[in-house]
């Protein structure tokens, strides 16, 4: 399924630092390998960009400001990924950074709290916390996530519809997990996939899930696919991994969202696998691909400035 060598270079150096069984271990052994392997990866900050730490609502979160930038322009709003139980401001700091420089964006990232210390709904409300604070500051505003970032990106725009609260000017989803069925084929084809297992996910989804009876409001902003109507949401960009069980996630996701008469866009790379934001450092097909998604944001605010 995957025949570029850089790609399977890249597997092979995750794999090195992350094994696959990493997904299914406790998440104190998760989080060590997790954070071991994005250390690998890491990349010095572009030049140019100032970083402020802080406190929002006892929400962590990171400031990322390019040179000349200000709150006139539209702003982004990065959730990490790590299927709610690993990263944070550290895991995808090189991303942030690098995203804020090519676009000439500011962008605020979330230290949302994890799972499964912290179960659905602490997740959601973290990043809420910060996107109405940022809101406030800013009214154009992009939500911009990674699987389970991605997810959470999705689940704040349902809420955001649901309370008539700032609604983002735009969503980007990368590889996004949104709780799709897993009779549907990328699960079935993908099932072994590298980095990200079909298996794999019953573990991360049990970690987010409450354990009880879901209500209505938990079963869709937990699983963003199950919501009853997509009309209303805000304009979307989807991202997906084409060696990804994840990756039909993204395809129902824009096939619903534009059913409903809403803006949807589903860009899926062949090759690629779930995670692959790292491998931008070692592949020229991921490079593309990062660039493409920096692109697109590139465009959305400059089409809504």
């Amino acid at each position: 399924m995957i025949d570029d060598p850089e790609v399977l270079a890249f597997i092979a150096r995750t794999e090195a630092s992350y094994p696959a069984d990493s997904n299914v271990a406790s998440a104190e052994d998760n989080r060590r390998n997790y954070d071991a392997m994005c250390a690998v990866f890491r990349q010095k900050r572009p030049d140019g960009i100032k970083v402020v730490d802080t406190t929002i609502t006892a929400v962590p979160a990171r400031h990322y400001l390019p040179a000349g930038t200000d709150d006139m322009k539209p702003a982004i709003l990065y959730c990490h990924g790590g299927g709610f139980v690993v990263g944070s401001l550290e895991s995808h700091d090189d991303v942030c950074a690098e995203i804020a420089a090519y676009t000439g964006l500011k962008v605020t990232a979330v230290d949302y709290r994890l799972a499964p210390e912290h179960r659905y709904p602490a997740q959601i409300d973290d990043v809420e916390t910060v996107w109405r604070q940022r809101s406030r500051e800013n009214s154009q505003m992009i939500a911009v996530g990674d699987s389970a970032g991605a997810n959470l990106c999705a689940a704040l725009s349902l809420r955001m519809r649901r309370e008539r609260g700032p609604m983002p000017i735009a969503q980007v989803l990368i590889y996004p997990g949104l709780g799709g069925d897993l009779s549907w084929p990328s699960y079935i084809e993908n099932a072994e996939a590298p980095l990200l297992r079909t298996s794999d996910l019953a573990a991360y989804r049990d970690a987010y899930a409450s354990g009880h009876q879901p209500s209505e409001q938990e079963i869709e902003e937990s699983a963003p696919l199950k919501a009853r109507d997509f009309s209303g949401l805000p304009p979307s960009w989807i991202f997906t991994a084409d060696v990804d069980p994840l990756r039909d996630d993204g395809k129902v996701y824009a096939d619903r969202l534009e059913k409903a008469g809403v803006s949807a866009h589903w860009h899926n790379h062949a090759q690629l696998v779930h995670g692959y934001l790292r491998g931008r450092i070692m592949s020229r097909r991921i490079r593309a691909a990062f660039d493409e998604i920096c692109e697109t944001l590139r465009r959305i605010a400059e089409v809504t400035a």
